[in-house]
């Protein structure tokens, strides 16, 4: 058989005799005929493989000049010839002691041989086609296949790479055992093709370092693992999933592969949260094979947990499949080093590496359940960076771990840590994220384990230190955040510690300045009536006014402007309606503590505001029980009058236009007695008269207004001697700038007409007369009607005082004004006989 293979072979090679010859000549088109010739007699025949073993023994070197031929079609020819020999021919082996140098000239030298980029992939397939049918063969060669990897790798051609890649596996699955020796060249090539822009190829590229890696000699994984983590980010669904089948083949098959489970757990478990759900799927497929295997080869180890299994925690979240057995353990023996890892990546300043851990976090939790109390002081550390990310997602998903840590974690063991975090928080410039953390734990753990740590939760987040430090609106909602999720949690149970909830609630209202805080925090206080099964917030706060007031009171000495309890007076006194009627006792000594005339200004005008919006309303708030009648003069002569003393400054002037503001809602609100008014009269009116002479046009304005009050509550009960120091002083804002404060005065003029009764002489006090009607004569002559309208009522209310006096001095002054209408008007009147005039003036 072989001597007639070799007479058959022989008979075509004296054919081919002329054709051999016509490659070496010079004209390119006789080379190519001849190439085409040679192809045409020996592979397009179809002869035997064993004819074709012997033409291929006499034609491998012509062939292989030719591959350095300057005319790309004789290239293309004579590397499709030898193709094709190599797929026929029964000993392929034989030709590669020329096969292979030839290929490192063409693919492996430093700059590119050949320029085709088509035959570039021609050449690499004909190489994988040798690796198919040689086999074990080229072991000997190995040398030049890296050399030819490291430079088809990173070829500029996208599909001489993908197949390099290809290639670079069948080596390593055929000859395991002499790869592992120069695996570690290929690493930097590919790790430079693994961020080509074409997906293809990168899913090329982490199939070809799964399998050096896998058959090399272990050193490469560092060099791979962070690149390839990387490509868990990229955009193409199925790079990822190359590096998710690649990370499950490595942690089932990897040798030494128990030496590397802390850097393989963390790259598949990433998957489990993919976008993609074949991914994901993808992953939990191969993670619970890695878990059976682990089971498997560790039986002995872990023979009692098999043998004995542990039922689920019983608050085990709903609607998640429980990890079997050996994943669970994977994750516990290796979580001390997880941990650190993912503190590491949360530093990064990439997004997506941010998600990704704390998605990785997660999982990691679901895994180590009640064991994660051994790592908790640096799993809350990474918490805590989480939730100071600006990022909704790092957030969100730091949130969901840190439910689960409620969840597995025994609460008198993450409390003690949390607790203290809380008042002392890890980073001063965001002291919110123990106290976010603390509600997404807290939202995590059960009732039941919950109800006995209540009062301490409690108590810690009514601590001055941690309520009342901060004004960020950040840690304010989260502050909020902890008292929703206590209630949400443990619903009735709350009623042992409705006092300290409210007084955080109240805390939160009072500090914020964001309405959507504030309207959280009352409903807030709306849950904690519900919870409590009260009927509104009302009942909420007579449970516990006294206990608020209490507690405000005890740090009253201290307060300042900047005090954050003068704040909450304001919310508790306000939002409790009628409430704080029933606690005047207690009120009254705290305010009289705080509105001294030597504590804080600006507290001062402050509460003074606050009280005149109460005192208005007094039926409803102050008084609403009638106790407040019983402190009013008590507050008025103790607490008020000492701030309409005089003294020198803008901040005092100021501090007295808010005094006076509240003195005259107290006057309007019926909340004192005319009684009780009268008895401070000799206090009350000197002020008020001095008042009169202030800068501010409101100071002035209140001062007229509140005179008028006075006049009006007193009647006849002023003495003519009190009554003549007033109107002077009245009459001198007749002429003031403002408008309002003229009218005012010319109010509190008619009031005081109306007050005079049989006791006042006119014949005694005619100077005083002559004087009051002389001054408001010349004002019935102003420039504004309006004005000479109502000097015109005011007088007619005085021609029952005196009106002789009245009419002379009319007569007097009527030859003086422009027009003389309102003098006849009121000579007329005093012509006739007196009627009763109105007590008051319309405003």
């Amino acid at each position: 058989m072989a001597a007639g293979d070799e007479h058959a072979a022989s008979e075509v090679l004296s054919g081919l005799a002329r054709h051999l010859n016509c490659l070496n000549e010079d004209n390119k088109s006789t080379r190519k005929r001849a190439l085409e010739a040679i192809k045409t007699a020996t592979i397009d025949q179809g002869l035997s493989s064993g004819v074709l073993q012997e033409l291929l023994s006499a034609l491998l070197k012509p062939l292989l000049k030719c591959l350095s031929d300057p005319m790309e079609r004789c290239r293309e020819t004579a590397l499709t010839t030898l193709t094709e020999f190599i797929r026929c021919v029964p000993r392929p082996e034989e030709s590669l002691p020329y096969l292979m140098p030839c290929l490192v000239r063409r693919l492996g030298t430093k700059e590119i041989s050949e320029p085709a980029e088509e035959l570039r992939l021609s050449a690499v397939e004909m190489l994988a086609l040798t690796l198919e049918v040689c086999g074990r063969h080229l072991a000997p060669y190995l040398d030049e296949m890296m050399i030819i990897l490291q430079k088809t790798i990173v070829d500029p051609f996208p599909d001489v790479r993908r197949e390099s890649c290809r290639f670079t596996v069948a080596l390593a699955k055929c000859l395991p055992e002499h790869f592992h020796m120069q695996a570690e060249c290929l690493v930097k090539p590919l790790m430079q093709t693994i961020t080509h822009n074409r997906s293809r190829v990168r899913v090329s590229v982490i199939e070809a370092t799964g399998a050096v890696v896998q058959h090399g000699s272990g050193k490469e994984l560092d060099a791979v693992l962070c690149p390839l983590t990387q490509k868990l980010f990229d955009d193409s669904p199925q790079v990822r999933k190359a590096v998710t089948a690649v990370a499950g083949d490595w942690l089932l098959h990897l040798r030494d592969r128990y030496s590397y489970f802390p850097k393989l757990i963390p790259l598949l478990l990433s998957s489990l949260s993919d976008e993609s759900p074949e991914i994901s799927l993808l992953a939990a497929s191969l993670w619970k094979q890695v878990g059976a295997q682990w089971e498997k080869e560790n039986e002995e180890n872990i023979k009692d947990k098999m043998d004995f299994p542990l039922t689920p925690p019983p608050f085990y979240p709903p609607g998640v499949e429980r990890p079997g057995l050996g994943c669970r353990e994977l994750v516990v023996r290796n979580l001390c080093m997880l941990v650190p890892a993912i503190t590491n990546d949360m530093s990064d300043w990439l997004l997506p590496t941010k998600v990704k851990s704390c998605q990785l976090l997660r999982v990691l939790l679901l895994h180590s359940e009640d064991h994660s109390t051994y790592q908790l002081q640096p799993i809350l550390a990474v918490l805590y960076r989480a939730c100071a990310d600006t990022d909704r997602d790092v957030v969100s998903n730091c949130l969901a771990a840190a439910k689960l840590l409620g969840t597995f974690v025994p609460p008198d063991v993450f409390l003690k840590l949390l607790l203290d975090h809380v008042k002392s928080p890890y980073s001063p410039s965001q002291p919110w994220t123990p106290l976010m953390v603390l509600a997404a734990v807290l939202g995590g753990c059960p009732r039941t384990l919950l109800q006995p740590h209540l009062e301490e939760i409690a108590n810690t987040l009514a601590e001055p230190e941690v309520c009342q430090e901060y004004q960020q609106v950040v840690y304010l909602g989260q502050l909020f955040a902890c008292v929703e999720a206590l209630l949400r949690q443990c619903e009735s149970d709350c009623c042992s510690v409705s006092l300290q909830l409210l007084q955080v609630l109240v805390a939160v209202q009072s500090l914020s300045t964001e309405p959507d805080v504030s309207q959280k925090a009352l409903e807030g206080v709306q849950l904690l009536c519900q919870v409590q099964g009260l009927a509104s917030e009302m009942e909420l706060y007579r449970r516990h006014m006294g206990q608020l007031l209490g507690w405000l009171s005890a740090s009253v000495n201290a307060w300042t402007s900047y005090s954050p309890q003068r704040l909450q007076l304001h919310i508790i006194v306000t939002q409790s309606g009628p409430v704080i009627g029933e606690f005047v006792s207690q009120l009254m000594p705290l305010l009289h503590c705080c509105l001294q005339p030597d504590r804080d200004p600006e507290m001062r005008m402050s509460i003074f505001s606050l009280l005149a919006k109460l005192l208005l309303d007094a039926s409803n708030t102050l008084d609403s029980q009638g106790h407040f009648r019983q402190e009013s003069g008590k507050f008025l002569c103790d607490t008020l009058l000492p701030n309409l003393v005089w003294q020198a400054g803008r901040v005092a002037a100021a501090v007295r236009t808010s005094a006076l503001s509240c003195l005259l809602a107290l006057l309007h609100g019926g909340a004192i007695t005319p009684a009780e008014v009268m008895g401070l009269e000799e206090r009350l009116l000197p002020l008020l008269l001095s008042s009169l002479g202030e800068d501010s046009r409101m100071s002035k304005l209140f001062a007229c207004r509140s005179l008028f009050t006075v006049l009006k509550l007193t009647g006849s009960g002023l003495r003519p001697e009190a009554l003549n120091k007033i109107y002077p002083e009245l009459l001198k804002r007749m002429d003031d700038s403002s408008e309002e404060v003229r009218s005012a005065a010319l109010q509190a003029i008619g009031m005081w007409f109306s007050s005079l009764t049989d006791e006042y002489n006119p014949d005694i006090c005619a100077p005083h007369l002559k004087l009051l009607f002389q001054q408001l004569l010349l004002h019935l002559d102003d420039p504004e009607s309006s004005m000479q309208d109502r000097v015109l009522e005011v007088l007619k209310k005085g021609r029952s005082v005196h009106p002789t006096l009245l009419q002379s001095e009319v007569e007097a002054a009527r030859n003086k004004h422009r027009t003389t209408g309102y003098c006849d008007q009121l000579l007329q009147l005093l012509s006739s006989p007196p009627t009763t005039a109105p007590e008051e003036l319309p405003e």
